[in-house]
């Protein structure tokens, strides 16, 4: 591959691994890589995904980035130049950048904060999120948030221990924990952070106490999940891929941290005696074996533990019951495959309250 469109291509591709959104979907536009982006979500429906530099001195046990030789990279002022093309041209609206590390950090961090510098020197509004390299100084971590709409740094595993056993230049303490707290003072409410199931033994307990500790101490918008992908002629080329479930589940265990407020004390009996989280939807688990959930004196709290019933829905329920009665599904209006799976834990019961003017509007 030659010029920048061989480049282009080279750097998207391996990029593929740093996660934009859960279950995102690459598409191909001419000879880049974009994710289709959930438009519900907060930025931009196509995301130009790309590594600024190809290779890297890292020794990370999983990468195929280490193992690249042709050394295929961006000047800053030239990705700035094709990212604001692609914007004009709406074949983009947004950026994800990150890269390898081919020799110092503090080089690589000034090439990818001079590309932000430069989109938004020229008047680039678009959505722009950049990677934070683990190590990464305190300054540049400052105007990387400064400058981008989200950052991030990959946790990528539980802890030292495991992180030894995946690379034996990082520190977990003090290049990627401590950077992280770093990141949380910079950005708060914007920064992400990734964990790679999997790769180093890892058990679920482990997973479990880590983004606990991340959601109760830094306060991460989000936290990805990555299945590991055994990759040839890397360190752990025959180590057993992780199955797609796991990293499914934890994701359901993540919006219930995130989006329904369940606590640790809560979310505990989800791990069996071994410290597994089974292959099952966790939130149909804890909500096994417990008393149905009157609809018609439920708090909210109670409604969204119900399995189907979401926060909006949960609104929707609370909001209809001040004008009617709700004595039946019949009187939800509720997704069907949502509510087939809510009402074995659903009850309607109780006396109908004396009517109010507001029935009778």
């Amino acid at each position: 591959m030659t010029g920048c469109g061989g480049k282009l291509a080279r750097l998207t591709s391996q990029s593929q691994y740093d996660i934009c959104v859960p279950g995102e979907c690459m598409q191909q536009l001419s000879t880049e890589i974009c994710i289709t982006r959930n438009p519900h979500a907060a930025g931009c429906n196509r995301l130009l995904k790309v590594l600024l530099h190809g290779s890297c001195s890292y020794d990370c046990a999983y990468c195929s980035v280490r193992l690249d030789r042709s050394h295929h990279s961006f000047a800053p002022h030239e990705l700035a130049e094709i990212v604001h093309e692609q914007y004009r041209n709406n074949l983009t609206g947004g950026l994800f950048l990150s890269s390898g590390v081919p020799h110092d950090t503090d080089d690589v961090m000034d090439g990818l904060i001079e590309t932000a510098r430069i989109l938004r020197g020229r008047g680039y509004p678009g959505y722009l999120h950049l990677k934070v390299l683990p190590g990464a100084s305190r300054d540049d971590i400052r105007e990387a948030a400064r400058l981008a709409d989200c950052i991030s740094l990959n946790v990528e595993t539980t802890g030292e221990s495991r992180l030894r056993f995946l690379s034996g230049i990082k520190d977990y303490a003090n290049d990627i924990i401590k950077r992280i707290g770093w990141i949380a003072d910079a950005a708060p409410g914007r920064f992400m952070t990734q964990l790679v199931i999997g790769a180093a033994g890892e058990t679920d307990r482990e997973i479990f106490d880590c983004i606990s500790s991340l959601y109760g101490q830094m306060h991460p918008s989000r936290i990805y999940y990555s299945g590991f992908h055994s990759l040839p002629k890397t360190r752990l080329s025959s180590h057993e891929s992780t199955p797609a479930w796991r990293p499914r589940r934890w994701y359901q265990v993540d919006s219930l941290i995130r989006e329904y407020g369940f606590s640790r004390k809560e979310l505990l009996p989800l791990l069996d005696d071994n410290g597994i989280l089974p292959n099952d939807d966790p939130k149909a688990l804890l909500a096994r074996g417990s008393d149905p959930v009157d609809l018609n004196s439920a708090s909210f709290a109670d409604l969204i533990r119900v399995p189907g019933i979401g926060p909006t829905t949960a609104r929707t329920i609370i909001a209809s019951r001040e004008d009617r009665w709700i004595r039946g599904p019949d009187d939800l209006d509720m997704d069907a495959a949502c509510l087939k799976r809510a009402m074995p834990y659903l009850a309607f019961e109780g006396t109908p309250r004396q009517a109010t003017l507001a029935l009778f509007g």
